[in-house]
């Protein structure tokens, strides 16, 4: 078999024969050329990948923080809607005069007629002094 392999083929030389080379030419050349099509999208879609892979991983730990940031907001909206709603109520006790009236004695120890005021010593204060 190796014997049949070393004997040259003469080429025949006729139309049919030149037009069945120009079709396997033509069918490689298209095959490689769709193989350089193929490789340079691959090609292009790595760089797109290698590009994007961070940014998505930057996007997402960003996400995160502003998460925890909209979660640490959110308890200080509550917080400040708390001290609103006791504001508003303050503000309504402040308009009635026998509320003024206990604030003064209490805060400024001011009296009422035939009152005494009895300055006594908070509990903290005995604490620290023992």
């Amino acid at each position: 078999m190796s014997s049949l392999r070393k004997k040259k083929v003469a080429k025949m030389d006729n139309p049919y024969v030149y037009q069945q080379e120009k079709k396997v030419q033509n069918v490689e050349k298209k095959k490689r050329g769709l193989v350089r099509r193929l490789s340079l999208y691959a090609v292009c879609a790595a760089i797109i990948l290698i590009l994007g892979i961070p940014t998505l991983i930057t996007q997402a730990g960003a996400i995160e923080q502003k998460a925890e940031q909209k979660q640490e907001f959110d308890e200080k909206l509550s917080k400040l809607k708390k001290q609103e709603t006791l504001l508003q109520e303050e503000i309504v006790k402040l308009n009635d005069d026998e509320y003024i009236a206990k604030l003064a004695r209490r805060d400024y120890f001011l009296s009422d007629k035939g009152e005494v005021i009895f300055n006594l010593p908070k509990k903290d204060q005995d604490n620290n002094e023992d």
